[in-house]
């Protein structure tokens, strides 16, 4: 499985509301200047997770985007499959059930496939936004602008 541009931008994109949203929407232009990432392809990136039911927009002047729930009750793996599509390893490692695959019966390397799939969505969706963004401010490596200092 190889996370594309577009999860990965949009996974930055979403830690990015959690840090600089502080209850108020957050322009696009904005976030897509922070992260160095085009604006047209945000936009097509904001769409898909607005339709996931992840972001809210807010019209007007003012407006912008928000999370459309906590960061902590938002994890990686809502984002990056509203982003990717199903993630999985091999057919018969699909979430949620199995693909059929004609070698099923026979296969000596099904199990490890979906124990190891089993695993990574363990860790995509039991980690959240905030805990992204909570490991982010205790490594203190971010640059930029400190989101809690006054505008």
């Amino acid at each position: 499985m190889l996370i594309s541009t577009k999860g990965r931008y949009g996974l930055r994109s979403m830690a990015d509301l959690v840090l600089y949203a502080q209850k108020k929407p957050v322009p696009l232009r904005v976030i897509a200047e922070r992260q160095g990432i085009s604006e047209s392809y945000l936009e097509q990136v904001f769409a898909l997770l607005r339709k996931a039911g992840l972001v809210n927009a807010i019209r007007g002047s003012y407006g912008g985007y928000v999370l459309a729930r906590p960061a902590h009750q938002i994890t990686v793996g809502e984002v990056l499959q509203a982003l990717e599509g199903p993630l999985t390893l091999a057919n018969c490692a699909h979430r949620g059930g199995t693909i059929e695959c004609d070698k099923m019966d026979t296969c000596l390397t099904m199990p490890f496939w979906q124990k190891l799939s089993a695993k990574i969505d363990e860790v995509l969706f039991s980690t959240t936004l905030q805990d992204l963004v909570d490991e982010e401010r205790a490594t203190g490596k971010r640059q930029g602008p400190d989101p809690q200092a006054p505008i």
